[in-house]
């Protein structure tokens, strides 16, 4: 890791973590395309099983690719460290195996990303896990909701597609009076924007596909422990399971993460924009952004993160089928799942990435059917406002 003070997250993202490399001196860290190392004798071998000795021994256990994607993230979280996976669901499961078993009970935020939802209900239930899914904005929901089993409390904050805010640093005190695992998943924000180990939260994960790799060409996800304990329990159930990343994926990511604060200053300035610009349209009905005065939490957002991002949700007033119609009409902004990426992505929660949610939860969880998601991109603020002007007199 490199020994210099950094102040400048700008500075973090590039160096945060990283050693030069040290056979030819690359600036840029080396693919390790490999699936297996040699060991210098059958000494080393046993050694490093034992781990007795530091070393690689097979991919899957880990790569040092992988390693300097996984140090520059735990250096931005302020962690102890990271673990990279396959896929952001992929640190899901491997989180939810870690630390929930037979008759043990979840607490999760109610509006979270569908499928984090959906594994829950149809995977972990068959194996003997309760749940209950609540408005974390809450506290006092969470208080009713503890049950002596109770061992993982899940908050995604902001909340997809809502943009409702959990207050992190009140979970984890909670959480840690009653000996509760607290995990954040900080998508939404990214390590930029809000730093949850630094709040009390024990972990923290991330699908990388979205702002930490940021081009919308990668799959990917990574973990975060704030201690050595959780780091060790987590990561033989990552290792065990296998749903580790690929060192090629992970020189993808790392890649991307060096300009992560760039592109969350640029696409953040054009949302806060856009933002104001929908709410003092007369078709649009709502507008739900952590930085405009109207959202319920604006304080809480001004106090537990360094900026307000990039993603947003409105409705318009003629509702689900104006949405439909403004969506159809817009040139620049892709209709598409998935956020965080240089290009602006809007889409349809409702009949999209949470169409598997039941229809009552999706109501309960504030995912109305005329709710439109959008992730701000690094394209122009005329440009985009010019577009969602045309799919809005398109709605009309």
């Amino acid at each position: 890791m490199t020994d210099a003070k950094m102040k400048d997250l700008h500075t973090g993202v590039i160096h945060g973590g990283q050693q030069r490399d040290p056979l030819y001196g690359g600036v840029s860290v080396p693919i390790y395309q490999s699936s297996t190392f040699a060991f210098k004798s059958a000494e080393q071998g046993a050694a490093r099983f034992a781990g007795e000795e530091e070393g690689y021994i097979y991919t899957r256990l880990g790569n040092p690719t992988i390693k300097a994607l996984e140090d520059n993230i735990a250096y931005l979280e302020k962690g102890y460290g990271a673990m990279a996976t396959s896929s952001g669901m992929s640190a899901l499961s491997t989180l939810l195996m870690a630390f929930l078993e037979k008759d043990t009970h979840l607490i999760c935020t109610d509006a979270v990303y569908g499928m984090s939802r959906n594994i829950v209900e149809t995977v972990m239930a068959r194996f003997g896990v309760t749940y209950d899914f609540v408005d974390t904005s809450h506290i006092e929901n969470i208080k009713k909701t503890i049950r002596p089993e109770t061992r993982l409390l899940i908050v995604e904050t902001p909340a997809n597609p809502t943009m409702v805010l959990t207050d992190i640093e009140a979970c984890s005190r909670l959480a840690k009076e009653h000996g509760i695992t607290h995990v954040v998943d900080n998508t939404f924000a990214s390590p930029i924007l809000q730093n949850p180990l630094e709040m009390g939260a024990d972990i923290v994960y991330h699908s990388v596909t979205k702002f930490i790799n940021g081009h919308s060409d990668v799959v990917g996800g990574i973990i975060v422990a704030g201690t050595k304990e959780l780091y060790d329990r987590t990561k033989r159930v990552l290792s065990l399971m296998g749903g580790t990343m690929d060192p090629n994926q992970a020189w993808l990511v790392l890649r991307g993460a060096k300009t992560l604060a760039m592109r969350v200053e640029r696409s953040q300035e054009t949302a806060a924009r856009l933002a104001r610009y929908l709410e003092s349209h007369p078709k649009v009905a709502w507008v739900n952004y952590p930085g405009l005065e109207s959202h319920p939490q604006y304080e809480l957002a001004r106090k537990q993160m360094f900026g307000f991002g990039s993603m947003l949700c409105f409705g318009l007033k003629g509702g689900y089928e104006s949405g439909k119609k403004m969506i159809n009409a817009l040139k620049l902004c892709t209709l598409a799942v998935s956020l965080g990426g240089i290009e602006s992505l809007i889409q349809h929660p409702a009949s999209m990435t949470h169409a598997k949610v039941p229809k009552e939860a999706k109501i309960k969880a504030g995912i109305t059917d005329d709710l439109i998601r959008l992730s701000v991109g690094c394209e122009g603020f005329e440009d985009l406002k010019a577009d969602l002007e045309l799919g809005i007199k398109a709605a009309e």
